[in-house]
């Protein structure tokens, strides 16, 4: 394994992100009342324009 910028390491942890969000998604798709999640929704489960926890993990 590489610890180098761009390595397998780094691109474990986007990966790891990825199916955490997609997990997210798919909650909140369950739970909804409404067929879809809206544009507007999306962006609150997924936290577009806040400042992610995971920013700062590396």
């Amino acid at each position: 394994m590489s610890g180098r910028s761009g390595g397998p390491l780094v691109q474990d942890h986007v990966a790891l992100d990825e199916i955490e969000l997609y997990g997210e998604l798919m909650i909140a798709a369950s739970t909804a009342a409404e067929d879809r999640l809206s544009p507007a929704r999306i962006d609150e489960v997924l936290r577009v324009g806040r400042d992610h926890e995971r920013k700062g993990r590396g």
